[in-house]
């Protein structure tokens, strides 16, 4: 693979595209607006630079790097890529309006990815005419740090499609560690949960939110607390991630805690709304 295509320059988007680029591959990064794409590029520029500042790669890695990323708004300019990766909104109609256009723009041997945290690889496929091509490559926050991408083949998804999604995460310097399309997959199958439950303890008492992630930290050997988790991953990505969790699997122990309900309605969404569990002010 030569060339990737990633939609959506947010977050996962724009750490894609990093990790994409410090490979070698030539990367086209589309979102809705310019002002989107400009804010992705920088912030891929300061987190390489924070990699120079440690030594992880060179100046030059970071200039040839940010040199092989082109931005757009216009989808069609995907039509000529290897592979194209979705990390749009964690919303279904979204993600089938993009996987059925991108069906019409690119190639017939492009592989179509998406990097949704919990919905079904097999639906999102049913929206184009080459289900075999399409597979789940779920990327860990923060993408350039975190070495895991947990790959989801669809019912259809072919053995040529998992083994080039696992060669390119190679090439990415990633771990790819294969799972069945089902609810959720497994990090966020048993992540959510979790995350989840330090919320009932904070909404009914049981600790401060503080105390709960030091608790976890300290006694789990966990690299950070559920709460403070939960504010990087965003409030409002958890709550949809139950919420199909719950209504896909319908086990009450998947409902959401009030309390999350509560503060996403409030837009209190962790550290991209600098207020969350905790504040980043």
């Amino acid at each position: 693979m030569h060339k990737i295509g990633v939609i959506g320059a947010g977050t996962m988007g724009n750490g894609i595209a990093h990790v994409s680029a410090l490979s070698g591959l030539n990367v086209v990064l589309v979102d809705i607006n310019s002002e989107f794409l400009e804010k992705g590029l920088a912030a891929i520029s300061k987190n390489m630079d924070r990699q120079v500042q440690k030594e992880r790669i060179s100046a030059t890695d970071k200039d040839s790097a940010m040199g092989k990323i082109t931005t757009s708004t216009d989808m069609n300019v995907l039509k000529d890529c290897d592979i194209v990766v979705e990390a749009a909104t964690e919303n279904l109609k979204i993600k089938a309006s993009i996987f059925k256009q991108l069906d019409e723009i690119c190639q017939s041997d492009c592989i179509l990815a998406t990097n949704t945290s919990s919905i079904s690889i097999t639906e999102i496929a049913s929206n184009t005419n080459r289900p075999e091509k399409v597979i789940g490559m779920h990327f860990m926050n923060p993408v350039p740090v975190m070495k895991l991408i947990e790959v989801i083949r669809g019912h259809l998804t072919s053995d040529e499609t998992a083994s080039a999604v696992q060669d390119l995460s190679a090439k990415m310097n990633k771990i790819a560690v294969e799972c069945n399309d089902y609810p959720g997959f497994v990090a966020n199958r048993i992540l959510m949960p979790m995350i989840n439950e330090a919320i009932f303890c904070l909404m009914e008492g049981v600790a401060e939110a503080q105390a709960i992630d030091d608790i976890m930290k300290l006694g789990m050997a966990h690299p950070m607390g559920p709460l403070a988790l939960a504010d990087l991953i965003g409030l409002d990505v958890c709550l949809s991630i139950l919420e199909v969790l719950h209504r896909e699997l319908g086990d009450s122990k998947y409902r959401p805690c009030p309390l999350l309900k509560k503060m996403v309605a409030a837009g209190t969404l962790g550290r991209k709304t600098s207020h969350g569990f905790y504040n980043y002010y």
